[in-house]
């Protein structure tokens, strides 16, 4: 019997990893830059938490999360977002009681029971942000500014568009909810099943469907932005502002939604036509709420999340992220050579420096060709006749240059 991944899970294979390891490096430093420090959460929590922050009647809740019972009898589920976890976290260890703007990222895995399909998978990556303390126009339009210039480092900015709207907040947003719902209700013979569904328990969420006869419909539908408060009003003309003077274009999207309850005011969504359906890479928005919702104080809050998947497979359709090849390959002809081949591959990796060879008792000639293979930068030949002289041979495979050199000056010469 042959055992595989469950459907809709992947491994990510040594030839991709460099991929990965790239997104994430550049992520960490930039982040750092702007004051960002990273937290790693559990990727199993109460399926209370997610209930109450995501909200009981979205998709992910209803149909989407991974669920069960431990042996005590408790509901628990595998985290499908970030955002409430680190949540929890940020109240359930008093970070608030620091002082000031707390600024934390993460970067791991999330879970989401959803048809598989290009570019979707149940166990999927993020890299999250999150920014607590701070309720104005100047961290949405930092934290924006920022996940742009990630984007702009690792050389995908030109494929890129970047959506923004407003989602009002709880003074303005039930008015226009309202409207919505009416205007849904006469339209409800024009609605798939599933925004049948949805105009009844969260009408916002009818923005996100992608069944044409259903865009269609909504071409004519009320818009958040007519219902915005004056406050609501110059929160979002304050964001769009300084977008502009930092040079960041963006489009205003009044149909843009988030699928996840607990967002106010702005949100925004990173998208590029380059991965067919599934064109959204990056999305985040204000939830001033929800720190008080889940029992911590009243304190304001954004965040985003980039999809990493997403965002690899975009990657490596506009460049080549070479994997590491090793500085130094040993190739040590008998027994004795390979005693001194081991002894100085120990002393060099000490030194950080990336030391290969052959363990078995191999030609010469296969011993180079596992060296081409690995895409060795240099080659170090030990045989009979350099053990007698203390020396060895030093081959570059870049230029076929080679040159006698004494065996304790190996760091040197590499």
């Amino acid at each position: 019997m042959e055992f595989t991944t469950i459907k809709g899970f992947r491994d990510i294979l040594p030839d991709e990893i460099s991929y990965w390891q790239f997104l994430e490096n550049e992520a960490r430093k930039l982040f750092e830059v702007y004051g960002f420090k990273e937290i790693r959460t559990p990727i199993l929590e109460k399926t209370e938490l997610f209930k109450r922050s995501i909200g009981q009647e979205t998709d992910i809740v209803s149909k989407e999360m991974y669920t069960f019972q431990d042996s005590k009898g408790r509901s628990l589920s595998l985290r499908p977002e970030a955002t409430a976890s680190v949540v929890r976290a940020y109240i359930q260890n008093r970070l608030y009681q620091k002082g000031g703007i707390q600024k934390l990222y993460s970067i791991g895995p999330m879970f989401r029971h959803e048809r598989p399909q290009k570019g979707r998978f149940r166990q999927f990556h993020q890299i999250n942000v999150e920014e607590f303390g701070d309720p104005g126009p100047i961290t949405d339009a930092e934290q924006i500014i920022m996940i742009m210039e990630l984007f702009n480092r690792i050389g995908l900015s030109d494929d890129l568009s970047l959506n923004i709207n407003s989602l009002g907040c709880p003074r303005c947003r039930p008015s226009f909810r309202e409207k919505l719902k009416s205007y849904l209700e006469n339209k409800r013979e024009e609605l798939c099943s599933d925004c049948k569904r949805r105009s009844e328990l969260n009408p916002l969420r009818v923005f996100d469907c992608k069944v044409e006869s259903c865009k269609k419909t909504l071409q004519d539908a009320p818009i958040i932005l007519d219902f915005l408060c004056e406050d609501c009003k110059e929160h979002f003309s304050s964001v769009q502002k300084l977008l502009n003077e930092f040079g960041i274009e963006f489009v205003v999207n009044p149909g843009l939604v988030r699928g996840l309850d607990y967002y106010t005011r702005t949100a925004f969504e990173v998208l590029t036509e380059e991965l067919g359906a599934q064109n959204a890479i990056a999305g985040g928005g204000r939830y001033d709420g929800l720190v008080k919702l889940l029992g911590g104080p009243d304190h304001p809050a954004i965040g985003f999340a980039i999809g990493m998947e997403r965002t690899i497979e975009l990657l490596r359709k506009k460049r080549r992220i070479d994997e590491r090849s090793p500085d130094l390959f040993i190739a040590a002809l008998g027994e004795e050579a390979r005693k001194i081949a081991f002894s100085n591959a120990i002393r060099l990796r000490k030194k950080g420096i990336w030391v290969e060879m052959e363990y078995e008792d191999k030609g010469l000639k296969a011993q180079m060709r596992r060296a081409d293979k690995l895409n060795s930068k240099k080659v170090l030949i030990i045989g009979e006749e350099e053990i007698k002289k203390k020396n060895a041979i030093l081959r570059d495979m870049r230029t076929g240059e080679q040159k006698e050199i004494d065996l304790n000056r190996i760091e040197v010469e590499i």
